[in-house]
């Protein structure tokens, strides 16, 4: 019988392992990489529950290593998708009918479960197929994913026990249904716990998805499906498919049961998803949601009084760890003309002395960017310097090479022109643009950060003047999302600072909150009289 509340209490963040020298976590980690490269593994698509073989095999390979050979991956067709929409509908009823503390179990147990036995076969997951070091994939793909997983166990409890007021005689209350239809994920390669949260975020609202990650995170996300699927969630509520992603698209855009898309990815293609989805708006049963998180040029603006070696800590790791690809990663800097000179000569020497190498080395800093398409555009954008007809020149790094794997050289260009084209462009790798300012303009130039460019995800300053800081944090109010004050623009936690931005970043619903969660639930507000009135008149129509 079903007579009990149910709370969840706020978690704590997962504790971050530090692989040292000799720990056993560094061992564990060191075996589970070599028991995966030990495999060539054959991964299916999962519809209904079950493991789906095409025979249309797309090889994975590490970016880091591209003559070695992990497995293969089995491509779909929109025959896919429309099963997996159909598998998902099949299962919606019952799902969403399910009592909330049998939901929640199944989330709990799959963080429990990443926490324990599957930690560093999903760390290792990540660091091969993401090329990602040992430190960047357990901040990500164990600590950033179990507390997804829990915080929104939380969060969810906490929008369940939202009620309304109820006055003398009557009873409201408000319940959170799930959308009506079906939700597609479509998930980016550069984070596994990204890969986790968007599926199971509103599958935990009691929604049904079809998730569609992008080619270079499968090899990682059929692991998360295999958590799930060993943490008890239902066949048909998660439907993990492998077809491309127009294709993905054109058939879910076209179902009149299409309730929503959680996606994360590019600005173009969620233009172009957004304008599909408005092509087709009267298909459908409702409105879809649409939440997306998409690109970043991310800014750090530093004041004429900031600490020098601050900044230098913070442009060093917001710019370079991961190869510059986290949506968040510090990719434009503006310096004041009084500490110019110091920072740059800091940042260069720390910048020579980053290591570049394969993941299993664990003393490299910098690993190799995703694919080879990521490649050739980083290279262009290098290149490209040589021809700036003296607006920008490379102050360290600028080479790049691809005989083994995806390897671009940390690199940082100045640029005299603040508008020059590597301010202005997402480029998603290592590469750091600069522009020195005269230091008594540094309130003028706060302007140019706000405009130069669309995005709007997050930005850092750096002051040791009070004063100076509140300015900047006006001024910037609507520059990022998830602003920082002396420190990187990299880095946000579930449950410390919810993520998300503005203007062509998204429509920043902050994944790891209770925003992003509300917007995969549908409320329905009712009221109880408890002796409801037998006539229609008031008591003022009575004469005097």
């Amino acid at each position: 019988m079903h007579n009990a509340y149910f709370h969840y209490n706020e978690p704590k963040n997962e504790p971050v392992l530090n692989y040292a020298p000799k720990s056993a976590e560094r061992i564990a980690l060191q075996k589970a990489i070599a028991d995966l490269k030990s495999q060539t593994r054959d991964i299916p698509m999962y519809i209904n529950g079950k493991e789906v073989r095409t025979g249309d095999k797309k090889e994975i390979r590490p970016p880091h290593e591209t003559g070695h050979l992990l497995g293969h991956f089995h491509a779909g067709d929109a025959s896919h998708v429309t099963q997996a929409i159909d598998a998902a509908l099949t299962a919606r009823k019952q799902w969403a009918d399910t009592t909330w503390e049998h939901r929640a179990a199944i989330f709990m147990k799959a963080a429990e479960l990443l926490a324990t036995k599957y930690r560093f076969k999903m760390n290792a997951a990540t660091m091969l197929g993401q090329s990602k070091n040992a430190y960047q994939a357990e901040i990500d793909s164990a600590c950033e994913l179990i507390d997804f997983l829990r915080f929104n166990v939380h969060f969810l409890s906490k929008i369940y026990n939202e009620q309304p007021l109820s006055t003398q005689g009557f009873h409201n209350r408000m319940e959170y249904r799930p959308l009506e239809g079906f939700v597609l994920a479509v998930t980016p390669f550069n984070f596994t716990a990204i890969g986790g949260n968007l599926p199971t975020a509103p599958a935990m609202c009691g929604n049904v998805v079809v998730w569609k990650p992008a080619n270079t995170q499968i090899y990682s996300a059929s692991v998360f499906m295999e958590i799930l699927i060993e943490a008890g969630l239902p066949a048909g509520v998660i439907n993990l498919v492998y077809p491309p992603g127009a294709v993905v698209g054109e058939v879910c855009y076209e179902h009149p049961e299409f309730a929503g898309v959680h996606f994360t990815g590019s600005t173009g293609v969620f233009h172009s998803m957004w304008k599909s989805i408005g092509n087709n708006i009267a298909k459908y049963k409702s409105f879809p949601r649409i939440v997306g998180e998409t690109g970043g040029k991310d800014f750090v603006m530093v004041h004429p009084s900031a600490d020098v070696d601050a900044v230098v800590a913070g442009l060093a790791r917001g710019a370079f760890e991961y190869q510059g690809q986290k949506c968040s990663a510090a990719s434009r800097a503006y310096l004041p003309s009084n500490l110019a000179e110091e920072i740059k000569k800091k940042l260069v020497a720390e910048v020579k002395t980053m290591k570049m190498g394969p993941v299993d080395d664990f003393t490299n800093f910098v690993n190799a960017v995703i694919d080879e398409k990521s490649f050739n555009n980083l290279a262009k954008y290098i290149d490209g310097v040589k021809d700036a007809n003296g607006k920008a020149s490379i102050i360290v790094g600028g080479g790049y090479d691809k005989s083994k794997g995806w390897f671009i050289e940390p690199t940082i260009i100045e640029a005299t022109d603040p508008y020059y084209v590597t301010m202005c462009e997402e480029l998603f790798g290592p590469v750091l643009t600069i522009h020195v300012y005269e230091a008594d303009k540094w309130e003028e130039t706060l302007e140019i950060v706000d405009k130069t460019s669309g995005y709007a995800l997050t930005g850092a300053i750096f002051s040791q003047d009070r004063y100076a800081a509140e300015v900047m944090t006006q001024k910037l109010v609507n520059a990022a999302g998830n602003f920082y004050i002396n420190d990187k623009p990299t880095g946000a936690v579930v449950g410390q600072q919810p993520f998300g931005g503005a203007r062509a970043s998204g429509t920043n619903d902050k994944a790891g909150s209770l925003l992003n969660l509300y917007r995969w639930l549908s409320a329905r507000t009712i009221k109880e009289t408890y002796v409801p009135p037998v006539d229609y008149r008031y008591s003022f129509h009575q004469a005097d």
